[in-house]
């Protein structure tokens, strides 16, 4: 039996008033658990010693010997030594925990590099945040105190431990989806919603990476008119899992552009519409043109016409944006009536659209539309936002095959092949006689680390 002499003894639960300094308080050890001395004095065989501070004379870990190789929930004050050579295990942290208790667990195989420990909430935060614990290094060992609502379970003892938050990854739904590997991909062919339903966190994901491909613009259709240029292009992949586009958890509206419509003889195409999400938008792709006309501005510019005079493409990247979103428009070219008279070739995301050749060159055919920009968010890699070609005097039909899915223009007569649906292609150019083809609708693509 020992003997405390004491003002106050403050125990876990509250505090026990004994009486006036000097008298004497006589406990069996273990009865009086987490108390605390201030002040005071204790008589140890007879001598009486002075407190200046506090003296835990409880409070220590109850360790349980028998190692858990199952799921369990923790009771606070225990320790456990924990088993995973066999499975990966589940310690369930109490629940409506009071402040100040406290809970520890131990690696007991030096096996939870293999088969990890998690930690779970069980509804309150730990360090603050609301997540469960993975621990992933052999030999650890953690002691967590409940603090209150806000940080909830604080690490108190760390050791032969590295990051201490389980990895959570973004989850969501909407549009087509699909997977590559480790990561989900989301298809929008027309407008419509990406809900974030999980946000993640650094271990795991907690962003996004995005294509934007806005609808191309319509050729011109009329003798020798200008290629259709591209929707415009902006996109982040790739880029680390968490270091995209930041997502939270609500609903992120998309808008996916459509092309520009075909045109009838005599008439300059359409421009495309414009595509848009998490606030960024790709312009729509110039139209072509006709005559001595310029082509339009956009995301990637219209090619101009080329009848008995001269014209300047379009300017792409309108509106400016950085990095850009497209190139320009090529310029078209006509000598009063002699055979070398052709519209220039609609600007592509990659490669501006093919300019006239010039004096004296003579029976020109259709020009090219510039390249479009191969991007593999998908998976493979898909060339999206090609210019449409141009129409020439009387040359052969130009079906941009190298253009990302383009359309393009003929001689006499021929009719503008339309831009591939979902690439945001610019439409081919008509001539007398027959239509232009329309832009090709554009695309929103989003993918993630999902596992």
């Amino acid at each position: 039996m020992s003997k405390i002499k004491v003002d106050t003894i403050e125990s876990r639960n509250g505090t026990l008033t004994v009486g006036a300094s000097g008298d004497t308080v006589n406990y069996t050890a273990g009865s009086i658990p987490n108390a605390s001395l201030e002040n005071s004095a204790i008589t140890i065989n007879g001598s009486s010693v002075s407190l200046g501070g506090s003296v835990d004379v409880g409070g220590a870990i109850d360790w349980q010997t028998t190692a858990k190789t199952t799921a369990f929930t923790a009771v606070a004050g225990e320790g456990y030594f924990v088993d995973t050579t066999n499975a990966a295990i589940t310690a369930t942290l109490p629940a409506s925990p009071s402040a100040g208790d406290q809970v520890a667990f131990k690696d007991y195989a030096e096996s939870f590099a293999t088969n990890n420990l998690t930690i779970a909430r069980n509804g309150e935060n730990i360090q603050g945040n609301a997540n469960d614990s993975l621990i992933l290094t052999n030999r650890a060992s953690v002691v967590l105190v409940y603090v209150d609502a806000t940080k909830g379970w604080l690490y108190t003892n760390e050791s032969n431990v590295g990051d201490l938050e389980k990895p959570t990854f973004v989850a969501a739904t909407g549009g087509t989806i699909t997977t590559d590997g480790d990561f989900k991909v989301h298809t929008f062919t027309s407008s419509g919603t990406f809900t974030i339903t999980d946000a993640g966190n650094p271990i795991g994901s907690n962003s996004v990476n995005y294509l934007i491909q806005a609808g191309g613009g319509s050729g011109g259709c009329f003798d020798h008119s200008g290629g259709g240029g591209a929707g415009g292009l902006r996109h982040n992949f790739p880029s680390p899992a968490t270091g995209g586009t930041p997502v939270t958890t609500q609903s992120y509206p998309i808008t996916v552009g459509a092309g520009g419509a075909g045109v009838s003889p005599s008439s300059g195409g359409n421009n495309g519409s414009t595509s848009s999400a998490f606030g960024i938008t790709s312009a729509g792709g110039g139209k072509g043109q006709i005559s001595t006309t310029n082509g339009g501005p956009g995301g990637c510019g219209g090619g101009g016409g080329g009848s008995d005079g001269n014209s300047t493409g379009g300017s792409g990247n309108t509106p400016n944006v950085s990095p850009p979103q497209g190139k320009d428009g090529g310029n078209g070219k006509g000598n009063n009536g002699a055979n070398n008279n052709a519209g220039g070739g609609g600007g592509g995301t990659a490669v501006q659209g093919t300019d006239h050749p010039g004096s004296p060159t003579t029976n020109v055919g259709a020009l090219p539309g510039g390249d479009g920009t191969p991007v593999s968010i998908t998976g493979s890699a898909t060339f999206y936002g090609g210019g449409g070609a141009s129409c020439g005097h009387s040359g052969p039909t130009n079906t941009n095959p190298s253009g990302g899915g383009q359309g393009g223009g003929g001689g006499s007569g021929s009719p503008g092949i339309a831009g591939t649906a979902n690439t945001g292609g610019g439409g081919g150019a008509g001539t007398f006689g027959s239509s232009s083809g329309a832009g090709g609708s554009g695309v929103v693509i989003i993918r993630y680390k999902f596992q």
